[in-house]
């Protein structure tokens, strides 16, 4: 999941190598190409194991309509409100979606280890975003779009919540990674086809944008929802999604050391309550646990 936030994380820098393309074509491009690659690479499984799909038809609608809703939403959030409020507002409020559709679909209780790497995470994305919205020549939309921006953002976090609640229920109910995430990202990459041929010619007007747009689809969106996959094989939406919050902070590393911005103190300590976040989810607990007891003095010890 880490390896997976790494790779969205460069999504921003390299759209900065097309400026031309807008928020819908980059989004598209992204989403829609990586998912039809997704199915093409899972078409075995997929065919294997349709009668499993056609079962949870639901499931694998309402994932795919939010892996097409998501990525519009997103970048044209960004464009509206500014990268820092339409990053902060749309991954910052995908683990909260992600765990209020845990807790009402399927009833599971939130840990007090979740709420406090989420509540670190939050926290370090807050400081990151206001970082990034106060350094000199930040974009600053007028109140209009910027209110339309944080609508959208809001849309893009409940619909990464979603297609990471689909997807996962999927394989808890006993389909593959491949096939689960195929289907769902494979018709949501179809549903964004036609916005593609209809906002994607800045993407191939040269050899340069061609080549970022084939960037997007086949690193950060394919290769990077492959490893997304895999983690929801092993961890709940709602972790999966918190951990995601490395992807800012990734984006954020790359605008100072790629594209020269500057970065105040609110974002480096930002940056490090994200870390924070991640540690408390990511070390298992068994093992904080005997560090914990290993620096205890055991009764043997004391009565030797």
């Amino acid at each position: 999941m880490l390896a997976a936030s790494v790779l969205w994380g460069t999504t921003g820098t390299a759209a900065t190598f097309a400026p031309a393309a807008g928020p819908l074509a980059i989004g598209a491009v992204a989403m829609g190409l990586g998912g039809l690659l997704q199915a093409l690479t899972a078409a075995g499984p997929i065919v294997r194991e349709r009668a499993a799909l056609r079962a949870q038809r639901r499931v694998v609608a309402l994932g795919a309509a939010a892996v097409a809703v998501y990525p519009l939403a997103f970048y044209t959030s960004m464009r509206l409100a500014g990268v820092a409020v339409g990053t902060v507002v749309s991954i910052g409020s995908a683990p909260l979606a992600s765990a209020l559709a845990e807790r009402l679909i399927d009833r599971h209780r939130l840990t007090g280890r979740w709420l406090a790497g989420a509540a670190l995470g939050l926290a370090g994305i807050v400081l990151l975003g206001l970082a990034d919205a106060t350094r000199p020549g930040a974009a600053r939309a007028g109140a209009g779009p910027a209110v339309l921006g944080v609508a959208l953002g809001l849309a893009a976090g409940a619909a990464y919540a979603l297609y990471s609640w689909a997807a996962h229920r999927l394989i808890g109910r006993g389909l593959t990674s491949r096939a689960a995430m195929g289907a769902v990202f494979g018709l949501g990459g179809l549903s964004l086809l036609p916005v593609l041929l209809a906002t994607g010619a800045p993407l191939v007007a040269s050899w340069h944008a061609a080549a970022v747009g084939a960037y997007l689809a086949l690193v950060p969106m394919f290769g990077g929802y492959l490893l997304f996959g895999w983690a929801l094989a092993h961890v709940p939406a709602s972790t999966a999604t918190t951990l995601s919050l490395l992807e800012p902070a990734v984006a954020t590393v790359l605008a100072v050391l790629v594209v020269g911005e500057r970065l105040p103190a609110s974002g480096w300590s930002g940056l490090a309550l994200i870390v924070a976040c991640l540690v408390i989810l990511t070390v298992p607990a068994a093992r904080t646990r005997r560090v914990w007891e290993d620096r205890q003095v055991s009764p043997g010890t004391i009565a030797g």
